[in-house]
């Protein structure tokens, strides 16, 4: 069976002024995903995982053409995305949603939260009367814990975790096969967070979603996801099921990532002995030669810096590294 998503060799850059004032000057570019292939099935949970600038946002937003796609394809269902033109986004609109990161920002603050979870249902299902959206709306604010008494109210009234759900019914209640989460609780309290996760997943397990869940808690991640893709600086680095990248990643920046993740038990912390990631994120605009990571890498050799490396492994489970730690060296498409 094919899969719902499908994504090869994706990316997307951004044009920055020119570094003198004649003409022809040379221009520069933000490269912010650069090759990036994936996979979903319907009813499963991706998470992309990454330090802030490495370009998990840019990506999602090229998937549902807010960021203009510079080489690649985006397949969805089979149908090519990449460089679709409006009208041929109208008709998905209602197949692919997006929850953003900041709950309050993406609400209208014109609007009451009916209105607002209101508006997708009605610019895509017009035939739609007035009782049969009132219904829905009500249903859907049911569903994602906003009491019907609040309906009438307006964002500034609501806190970040009661936005948050609202923005999930707006995206819900089109009924998507296709769900991305921008690091939709990244703005809220944990104990927030629990029950924004736990809500998210009992949609998907009730309605059959697919999830692109963007985050860089790998707490989250790990509650949450079935298979983890890694980024930094536009690139794959490792690509694998939840439970065997935490268990024991390949790539020396999961590696990195794992160790600077807070453990509560300081007797753990202590033990665990983890090496910490040092030094900057490179600039995107131009970015180290071969591997990206190679001035971070606490492994790096001569050759890291003469190609960038071939994802290795297998087709769930690669990592883009010449010596990656656990899977076997032949090349696989990621």
């Amino acid at each position: 069976m094919s899969p719902l998503l499908e994504v090869r060799d994706l990316q997307v850059r951004f044009p920055l002024a020119r570094e003198g004032w004649t003409p022809w000057a040379p221009r520069r570019f933000v490269h912010a995903v650069s090759g990036i292939s994936l996979q979903l099935d319907a009813g499963e949970t991706l998470a992309i995982v990454g330090e802030s600038g490495c370009g998990k946002s840019s990506l999602a937003r090229a998937l549902i053409g807010l960021n203009p796609v510079e080489a690649g394809s985006i397949h969805f269902r089979g149908r090519e995305l990449a460089g679709a033109g409006a009208k041929d986004w109208q008709s998905l609109r209602s197949a692919i949603q997006m929850v953003f990161q900041d709950p309050l920002s993406s609400l209208d603050p014109r609007m009451s939260i009916g209105q607002a979870i209101a508006e997708p249902l009605q610019a895509q299902r017009p035939q739609l009367g007035t009782d049969a959206v009132r219904e829905r709306v009500m249903r859907m604010a049911q569903r994602v814990g906003v009491p019907a008494g609040l309906l009438n109210r307006y964002p500034h009234e609501f806190s970040g975790g009661q936005c948050q759900r609202v923005g999930i019914a707006r995206a819900l209640i089109v009924e998507p096969e296709l769900l991305i989460c921008d690091e939709p609780v990244s703005a809220l309290d944990v104990s927030i967070q629990a029950q924004i996760l736990n809500l998210l997943r009992e949609i998907q397990q009730e309605d059959g979603l697919a999830m692109l869940f963007i985050a860089h808690d790998l707490a989250v991640v790990r509650h949450l996801a079935d298979r983890v893709l890694v980024m930094y600086l536009g690139r794959g680095m490792e690509h694998a099921p939840c439970e065997k990248l935490f268990g024991q990643p390949a790539h020396p920046y999961t590696e990195a990532l794992l160790a600077a993740a807070p453990i509560p038990d300081p007797r753990s912390a202590r033990a665990a002995n983890r090496p910490a990631l040092s030094g900057e994120l490179p600039s995107p605009v131009s970015p180290p030669s071969g591997c990206v990571f190679r001035t971070r890498c606490p492994q790096a050799e001569a050759a890291c810096s003469v190609g960038i490396p071939a994802p290795l492994g297998q087709p769930q489970a690669w990592a883009a590294c010449i010596k990656p730690r656990l899977y076997p060296a032949r090349q696989a498409t990621p």
